[in-house]
């Protein structure tokens, strides 16, 4: 690696450390969604926010899957607006209160229903399970603005080419899935600008990088219970090493020290993980970096 390029990588990391010390405000994905989750859930046919203790159970479940948009809808509604729900996905639970007269014998949907006859309404609970968006397959959000892929950038689209890990495009968010070696991606056109695509790619690239055949990076002895933290530190490092090797950024986006706020606890317990983290995550661009070389004699080999 160039003197240059380790002054600039120990620049970025300084910069990400004082803004995450600083506080760096609130983080957002860079692909686009209808918002509702961060403000509430809403139902994919009535458009329609869900309400109490619905809002809360569908933030939690939100949360615990990492999700990242807001939709939500029975298996029913899915297949009615052309999507499948992927074999294997797990339901969230929503209550529905339904008014009722007269004498009720029975429970419905595990709900206490009494037995009188008054002649006063009543309202009884009924579950229903409902998917959220990221467990479907064949659903788009209708009328969704879409990055126009004259916005691409050729470099760019080389530099990620030629690492040579798999990416599948079309997801509801973006993840390394780790038992199938494999990066699962928002499509281009989902995405508020390109540099967000790019990051956010370089991003999965990164964890990437850490598979046992690639440079088998483990934090699981080093950072027990905080090396997902860890991680998460090396991927966001390197995405904005990355990036200002292809000129797509001059300094961290602030998105960056924003997602890694929520990891401060890792640098107030170990005040030498970042420099752990930094290492590592130079060592993650440089393998992309030789990637490039690599894939570039390969071509040559191939045209000889």
């Amino acid at each position: 690696m160039s003197e240059a390029r380790a002054d600039i990588y120990a620049r970025i990391t300084n910069e990400i450390v004082a803004a995450m010390e600083a506080g760096a405000g609130e983080w957002n994905m860079p692909w686009r969604h209808d918002g509702s989750s961060v403000a509430r859930p809403v139902n994919l046919i009535s458009r329609k926010p869900y309400r109490g203790i619905n809002t809360l159970a569908l933030w939690i479940a939100a949360h615990a899957k990492g999700y990242g948009d807001g939709v939500w809808a029975t298996y029913r509604q899915w297949v009615e607006r052309g999507a499948k729900v992927r074999r294997g996905e797990k339901a969230a639970t929503v209550v529905f209160w339904k008014q009722i007269r007269g004498r009720i014998q029975e429970t419905i949907d595990e709900a206490d229903v009494f037995d009188v006859d008054d002649g006063r309404p009543r309202f009884v609970a009924r579950g229903y399970a409902v998917f959220n968006r990221a467990q479907v397959d064949g659903y788009e959000e209708p009328d969704a603005p879409r990055l126009p892929e004259s916005e691409r950038v050729a470099h760019a689209e080389s530099f990620f080419t030629a690492l040579g890990i798999p990416v599948a495009y079309g997801a509801s968010g973006a993840w390394y899935r780790v038992s199938e070696d494999r990066i699962y991606m928002p499509d281009f056109g989902r995405f508020a600008e390109p540099t967000g695509f790019y990051s956010t790619l370089a991003h999965e690239c990164a964890h990437a990088t850490g598979a046992s055949h690639r440079l088998d990076r483990d934090f699981s002895r080093r950072f027990t219970k905080q090396a997902v933290a860890a991680e998460e530190l090396v991927a966001e490092l390197t995405a904005a090493m990355i990036l200002a090797d292809l000129g797509l950024a001059a300094h961290p986006r602030a998105d960056h020290a924003a997602y890694l706020s929520s990891w401060l606890e890792l640098l107030e317990n170990d005040r030498r993980a970042i420099f752990t983290a930094a290492s590592k995550a130079q060592a993650a661009a440089d393998w992309m970096h030789a990637r490039q070389r690599a894939s570039a004699a390969q071509k040559e080999s191939e045209a000889a």
